[in-house]
């Protein structure tokens, strides 16, 4: 752990923030429903977990390779002293809205852009307005709302503690180092969520995608915030905290009070002077036992087993003989029972590859193309954008079948003359000059050419 997050540099810290936060809390006007708190977490899209990896001291490569791309994805989630939560706002990587990235179903749902994937000020800003008030105005019916932040620059701007003073919002500060201990958002959600986002990364991978990508990551990341985001979660993250019930010495008593200069040069005399007593257990022997078969895991050893069991040990009566006997058919039965699990593991994989496989369909025949620029867009947004870009291109492929079959004004025909092909424009009978009877076997003579005379 950083150092700035001992708990001798935090205490102090800790015992302040519940003074100030109790004198928040007891105001009649605050009530439960209305104390939220706000955090933002980084998901790495395809990595598993921490990777460890064991070198030699001779080994002086400055890095080494990893088998994905290290795609970075924050999201903005908001939690309630209720048990409830609210709708999140995803930040993607990048500078616009690609409409392959939201064919999962997710209403409600706002995605932001960033060229770094975290949240900058104007982000913040639109979460607040777009997200948290509208959320949260109802329930509040005019009484003031508690919002529990860390201390990120982004989350003190000007404009956000002049919306937060027009809309009665009280902006909370977590002390720099304690969000560990005191936000409920970490404490309590954050880690069943990311547990629950890899296991679905790893489920997928099972399925032969060998890549996540953004376009993978909301039909990812909302069945693991509904695994994770239970009402027991939200609370026992509040309750931890020390905020409900409120009751600081649920934080303070964990952690180790630092020690004045005096108290710990008398812990250090106390501690030299202490004796280290050695106690010698006395040496246990443990009885032999038969040698025990080893458990099935195939066809063959299976029925292998079993016959072992009917012809040989059928016969046995005397207590050691049972004994094994035992032991045989405790082995037969954890056999049996590993395959049908293994079965029921298969038929789990079916579905789930059936389930991923028509999540697919609607992502893969979705075109990879630009919906809009804007920093913040609804779910709402990014479909009537994907609808209206349809419509506009079946209108426009529309539009080159009708050019493609309609016929030119002035169409060239064909006329041939025993052997002798020519071209000539069908104008009609009106633009032949008077007088001049069309002569089967020569060209018309009002078109500028001198009558062909007949091949014998």
């Amino acid at each position: 752990m950083d150092w700035n997050r001992h708990d001798k540099n935090t205490y102090q810290k800790i015992e302040h923030w519940f003074e100030v936060i109790g004198r928040v809390l007891e105001d009649p006007a605050i009530v439960r429903e209305n104390v939220y708190n706000m955090d933002e977490t980084g998901v790495m899209l395809s990595m598993l977990g921490s990777v460890k990896v064991l070198v030699g001291k001779a080994d002086m490569r400055a890095y080494r390779g990893a088998r994905v791309k290290r795609t970075m994805v924050t999201a903005i989630e908001c939690i309630s002293a209720d048990g409830t939560y609210l709708k999140p706002m995803v930040i993607w990587p990048a500078t616009t809205h690609r409409s392959n990235w939201t064919t999962y179903n997710t209403p409600g749902w706002h995605y932001a852009c960033s060229e770094s994937g975290y949240t900058d000020s104007k982000i913040s800003l639109e979460w607040l307005k777009r997200v948290f008030d509208p959320q949260t105005r109802k329930r509040a019916n005019g009484k003031p709302r508690v919002l529990i932040c860390d201390g990120f620059g982004t989350h003190e701007t000007l404009e956000i503690l002049e919306h937060c003073f027009t809309n009665n919002i009280l902006l909370c500060r977590l002390p720099s180092h304690t969000s560990h201990k005191l936000q409920p958002c970490d404490i309590a959600v954050f880690s069943p969520l990311k547990v629950a986002y890899r296991d679905n990364v790893e489920r997928m991978e099972r399925g032969g995608v060998n890549t996540i990508g953004k376009q993978h990551f909301t039909a990812l990341y909302s069945p693991a915030r509904e695994v994770s985001f239970t009402k027991r979660n939200v609370l026992a993250g509040w309750s931890k905290g020390g905020l409900f019930p409120f009751d600081p010495q649920r934080v303070l008593r964990e952690m180790t009070k630092p020690l004045n200069a005096t108290q710990s040069l008398t812990a250090d005399a106390e501690e030299s002077t202490s004796s280290i007593q050695y106690v010698t257990a006395p040496l246990c022997t443990a009885p032999l036992e038969p040698v025990t078969p080893v458990t099935p895991v195939t066809a063959e050893a299976f029925m292998s087993l079993r016959d072992l069991i009917v012809h040989q040990d059928a016969h046995s009566l005397d207590d050691v003989d049972q004994q094994r006997l035992k032991r045989h058919m405790q082995k037969f039965t954890k056999g049996a029972q590993t395959l049908i699990v293994g079965g029921t593991l298969q038929q789990d994989r079916i579905k789930s590859l059936l389930k991923a496989n028509d999540e697919a369909k609607p992502r893969r025949s979705t075109k990879s193309i630009v919906l809009g620029k804007a920093k913040v867009m609804s779910f709402e947004d990014l479909v009537e954008a994907r609808t209206k870009r349809a419509e506009k291109e079946a209108n426009k492929v529309a539009k080159k079948k009708r050019a493609r079959g309609r016929k030119p004004k002035d169409s060239a025909l064909e006329v041939h003359v025993h052997g002798v092909t020519d071209e000539i424009a069908c104008t009609g009978e009106a633009q032949r000059p008077a007088g001049l009877p069309y002569i089967e076997g020569s060209l018309p003579p009002g078109l500028g050419r001198a009558p062909i005379a007949r091949m014998y």
